[in-house]
């Protein structure tokens, strides 16, 4: 589970032969944007292969991985309109390329927006469910 998802990216895992998932947390594009970079669960390229290598060693395949996403909003709307791509479009921009590199495929998305997004992974289903205040729950 992970509250409160605005412009950050929640990556969902899935093996659903082994039935191992796994969620990252993506807070930043590239660990170039900070100094704190001890935490590699911050960051898609960092991430995402961890995230990977550690359901491969609870029995998943890589082969039989996909991907769901979550947030990604752009949560201060027209604040930094056309000064800079919004952090949300680009923490999406960059997990999309460290998992095309990976070659893990995208089944699911509930992205963009300006609102913030709340997820549960229900492992043992395959199932996320996906809240936000004031639209409907979303399921992927």
């Amino acid at each position: 589970m992970t509250l409160g998802l605005g412009s950050c990216v929640a990556v969902m895992l899935y093996d659903p032969v082994a039935r191992v998932g796994g969620l990252a947390h993506i807070l930043l594009p590239s660990p170039s944007l900070t100094r704190e970079r001890e935490n590699p669960g911050k960051f898609p390229q960092t991430a995402i292969p961890l995230l990977v290598e550690q359901m491969v060693a609870a029995g998943a395949s890589t082969r039989r991985l996909h991907a769901r996403l979550a947030g990604g909003a752009s949560m201060f709307g027209g604040l930094l309109q056309g000064r800079t791509m919004p952090m949300g479009e680009r923490n999406l921009a960059a997990t999309r390329s460290v998992l095309r590199a990976e070659r893990i495929p995208i089944s699911g998305e509930a992205v963009g927006g300006d609102f913030g997004r709340s997820v549960r992974f229900m492992v043992g289903e395959g199932q996320i469910e996906i809240r936000a205040v004031g639209r409907d729950v979303t399921y992927l």
